[in-house]
């Protein structure tokens, strides 16, 4: 935040638009500490109400003036949800916030009260916007803000490890991030998450497939060594394969045209995935998807009895993956 803005306070009256909760706490845990700090010694009454639960006059009472004075915040959470009477209230105070009273609205941003929102923002308030964080190089980004922001730097790979292990929830990832921030050294890369996820066996056998199609041998046979240390069953990594290899096929066949969101919807995948994988389709054809199918095959039925070692059949299947992709 810049200086400037930081001695000019906060704004009387902050909408906060969005359902990705996290971003939508800390927007409104930063206005709260804006406000404080303008506020100096006498920090602001803090009244956080959800409206759902507001009756007509409760927000008229929570900003009237104390006997003993001092400012007021008051949060109305979900404001989509105000009735009609409540919402006219809300945009009564908004429309001429008392000295000292600062409102913050959290609003979901459909179709729900959507004139209570326009009203709010056309009346002058502060719009603040959190949109989800739904495609996989948004979660990349997401997670890069975190380290950078805790002083860390974390490598492309570090972060797809961390996405794989710990799955696309938010919180989950911004809890993970301050972890690894906090408790290693030096930039944190593939490795790094390894030690502090052992055991996760789908996000294991699913890292190694990343790194079979993306045509990295080294790192591919380097992480199913260690799946197969750590215990990971050959049939879990032999299914992620094939599953990595199936679905450059379904999105390479699909029309390049097409978003993420539409070509999820039809191919039964979240954004982040269609994305992931046209990233990982470069460098693939047609025949080249083909071969690596029938090297994912031959290696599941190996894995499943009909081959003497496991290990030895992922080895050469991620082997026949990558020099399918390389010959292309």
């Amino acid at each position: 935040m810049p200086p400037s803005a930081a001695a000019a306070g906060p704004a009387p009256v902050t909408v906060i638009v969005g359902e990705e909760e996290l971003l939508v706490e800390r927007a409104v845990a930063a206005v709260a500490a804006q406000a404080r700090q303008s506020g100096g010694e006498d920090a602001p009454d803090v009244h956080d109400v959800r409206a759902a639960e507001l009756k007509a006059g409760d927000l008229t009472n929570l900003t009237a003036p104390s006997l003993f004075g001092g400012d007021c915040l008051v949060i109305v959470r979900s404001a989509q949800d105000v009735t009609k009477d409540v919402a006219a209230e809300l945009g009564r105070l908004a429309a001429d916030p008392a000295p000292g009273v600062l409102l913050v609205a959290t609003h979901a941003g459909g179709a729900k009260n959507k004139a209570l929102l326009a009203s709010l923002v056309s009346g002058g308030a502060r719009r603040v916007d959190c949109p989800p964080v739904k495609r996989f190089g948004e979660r990349m980004d997401f997670m890069r803000g975190e380290f950078r922001g805790a002083g860390r730097k974390a490598d492309d790979g570090g972060l797809r490890a961390l996405l794989d292990a710990v799955g696309n929830d938010l919180r989950e990832l911004a809890a993970a991030c301050s972890q690894l921030a906090a408790d290693t050294t030096g930039v944190i890369n593939q490795a790094t998450v390894a030690q502090y996820y052992r055991g996760r066996a789908e996000a294991t056998g699913f890292t190694v497939a990343d790194r079979a199609v993306e045509g990295k041998l080294a790192d591919a046979l380097e992480q199913l060594r260690w799946a197969l240390a750590t215990g990971v069953s050959p049939v879990l990594i032999c299914s992620a394969l094939a599953q990595g290899v199936r679905a450059l096929g379904r999105v390479g066949s699909a029309a390049r045209v097409r978003g993420a969101d539409a070509l999820a919807a039809d191919l039964g995948m979240p954004p982040w995935k269609v994305d992931r994988v046209r990233q990982q389709l470069r460098g693939w054809t047609a025949e080249g998807v083909a071969r690596a199918h029938a090297a994912v095959a031959q290696a599941d039925a190996q894995v499943k009895g009909e081959g003497a070692s496991p290990g030895y059949a992922l080895e050469r299947a991620i082997t026949e993956i990558v020099a399918s992709r390389s010959r292309n």
